[in-house]
């Protein structure tokens, strides 16, 4: 299928190698018109609107929120992510979001410090927000006495959920971050329902949804009945994308005709 909207795209303002500003010619190199800027627990403070047209590309402010279910919503417990479309800044999205990045930073601080001392080296990376653990795998990968030269490798080992320097994140609830994103997103959906280690549990949790993400790029097939049943039993919106950390766009997404159906139910 040929991808005209790409829907889940992370840059510099949360963990994302590619600037907002590059994005227009990674948008063209991949022949992609539509590209959804969902940075984590983050709203990019350079799209002022639900959408734009930047550089002969339409850009859609998003942003991808982490919750966490409680025992009622998702018995395992599983924290899920939930993609936010047509952003527009209410004050109490951006008081959670502010919140979430004081706590991102500290955690941020704790694991560069597990990692110093786990690898005897000095990272030289600052705790700051939109720090993610894929900052720490760069710059591990980086350092010359690391021992370490791919970023999988590094989260395998050491920052991975199991792995000795990981450290937990404070996240918003599943009710309160579905309310907090209804109020200031045009459409909320469940991301990625593949990756997480209960796909039936977490499907479960679209009964509360518009959207879920149909095209992602796992890397093993999937089985996708269980999905298509979660789309029409709550007449879900189907969106997708690349989920891109770097400039490769394209890789999933949307065809034209699904974006136009996307775009008329988000009203953008």
């Amino acid at each position: 299928m040929s991808v005209f909207a790409d829907l889940h795209v992370h840059t510099t303002n949360s963990d994302g190698e590619m600037a907002l500003s590059a994005v227009p010619e990674a948008a063209r190199d991949a022949d992609v018109s539509v590209v959804a800027i969902t940075d984590h627990d983050r709203l990019h403070p350079e799209l002022p609107t639900p959408v734009t047209a930047f550089e002969g590309v339409t850009v859609v402010h998003g942003i991808e929120l982490r919750v966490e279910p409680d025992g009622d919503e998702q018995p395992t417990g599983e924290r899920v992510d939930l993609l936010g479309y047509g952003a527009t800044p209410t004050p109490e999205l951006v008081e959670e979001l502010e919140r979430i990045q004081a706590d991102r930073k500290e955690r941020g601080r704790k694991i560069i410090e597990n990692v110093e001392a786990e690898l005897e080296i000095d990272l030289d990376l600052e705790p700051r927000e939109g720090l993610g653990r894929p900052h720490v795998a760069r710059a591990v990968v980086d350092h010359p006495d690391s021992g370490y030269d791919d970023s999988n490798d590094v989260f395998a080992d050491l920052i991975g959920n199991d792995g000795p320097c990981f450290v937990a994140r404070d996240v918003t609830a599943f009710e309160r971050g579905v309310e907090l994103l209804s109020d200031a997103c045009g459409l909320v959906g469940l991301a990625h329902p593949y990756r997480y280690d209960d796909t039936e549990a977490a499907l479960e949790l679209t009964e509360d949804l518009d959207a879920v993400e149909r095209y992602y790029p796992y890397d093993e097939e999937v089985d996708h009945r269980p999905l298509e049943r979660a789309i029409a039993e709550h007449d879900l919106i189907p969106t997708g994308g690349s989920d891109a950390h770097d400039d490769e766009l394209g890789r999933a997404g949307l065809s034209k005709p699904e974006y136009r159906h996307f775009r008329s139910t988000v009203n953008l």
